[in-house]
C-alpha cells in the first residue's frame, strides 16, 4: 500500500478568495492546447488571436453546459427533477465527461459553421486537445480525493480520506495516464503522420477513449446514487459502449466520405 499524498485542494489564497487545483485544471485544459498548437491554428486554419479567442469562448460555454446537463441527465436525474434550480448550482453535484464532450463537439460545429472553418479538421484537433484537459482534470480529481477506485489489495492501493479506511485503486491516475497521456501520444502521432482523412482522428479519439475508460471503470467506485447496472456495469461504462460504437462508425463514415 502507498500513502495517499494529501495535497491541499487550494493552491493559493488571497484574502477570501481561494484558487483550487480543479479550477486550474479546467483553465489550463482550455488554454494550453491553444498555446501549444498555435502554429497549427495559424498555418492550417488561418485562425489568429481573435479567431482562437472566439473558439475558446464557444468551447467554454459548450463544455460547461454540456458537462452539467450530462451529469443531471445521466447521473442524478431524480434529484434535479425535484430541484431544477439545483442545476445552476455548479458547486454542488458534478460534471459529466460525456456531456461535456458532446457540448464541446456542438460548439466546434457551430463555430465552424458560423466562421466558415473546416468542421472535420477542427473536430480532429478537438479530440487531441481534449486529452490534455482529461489528463489534468483526473489529476485534480486525485488531489481532491474524489472519484477514487474500488477497494483493492494491489501494492499501489491507497486509503483516500473520503473513501473509508480500506485501500483503493487510484483510478484517477489510471485515467490520467491512459485517457490523457497515452491517448494524446497516439493521436499526436496519427496527426503528424497525415494518414487519416479529416474527421477520422476525432473518431479514433472517441473510440479509444471509450475503450480505455470502459476497462478502467472496473477499478473505479461506481456512483453511489446509481450503483451498477446488471450488477456489473457502471453508467460510465454504458456510455463508453455507446462511445465505442459511435467512434468506430464515424471512422468508417469519414473513410468513405469524399471531402
Amino acid at each position: 500500500m502507498i500513502k495517499y499524498p494529501e495535497i491541499d485542494p487550494v493552491f493559493l489564497k488571497l484574502g477570501p478568495l481561494e484558487f483550487r487545483w480543479y479550477g486550474l485544471a479546467y483553465v489550463l485544459g482550455l488554454f494550453l492546447p491553444f498555446i501549444l498548437f498555435k502554429k497549427d491554428f495559424e498555418t492550417r486554419f488561418q485562425m489568429f488571436a481573435e479567431d482562437r479567442s472566439n473558439l475558446m469562448i464557444f468551447l467554454m460555454i459548450g463544455i460547461i453546459i454540456g458537462g452539467r446537463l450530462g451529469y443531471v441527465i445521466f447521473y442524478d436525474p431524480i434529484n434535479y427533477i425535484s430541484n431544477p434550480f439545483g442545476i445552476l448550482m455548479l458547486n454542488k453535484g458534478g460534471m459529466s465527461y460525456h456531456g461535456g464532450a458532446v457540448g464541446a463537439m456542438l460548439a466546434v460545429i457551430f463555430y465552424a459553421s458560423r466562421y466558415k472553418k473546416p468542421t472535420f479538421l477542427l473536430l480532429d484537433l478537438l479530440g487531441l486537445f481534449s486529452t490534455i484537459g482529461i489528463g489534468l482534470g483526473r489529476l485534480a480529481n486525485f488531489i481532491n480525493g474524489e472519484l477514487y477506485g474500488r477497494v483493492s489489495s494491489v501494492a499501489w492501493a491507497m486509503v483516500f480520506p473520503r473513501g473509508g479506511h480500506l485501500p483503493r485503486h487510484p483510478s484517477q491516475l489510471y485515467e490520467a495516464f491512459f485517457e490523457g497521456l497515452v491517448l494524446f501520444l497516439i493521436l499526436f502521432y496519427l496527426l503528424k503522420k497525415h494518414s487519416l482523412k479529416p474527421g477520422q482522428l476525432f473518431a479514433v479519439y472517441i473510440f479509444l477513449y471509450g475503450i480505455f475508460r470502459f476497462f478502467i471503470e472496473f477499478t473505479r467506485e461506481p456512483d453511489p446514487q446509481i450503483g451498477l447496472f446488471f450488477g456489473l456495469f457502471s453508467m460510465g461504462q454504458l456510455l463508453c459502449l455507446l462511445w465505442i460504437v459511435i467512434g468506430s462508425s464515424l471512422f468508417f463514415f469519414f473513410k468513405k466520405k469524399t471531402l
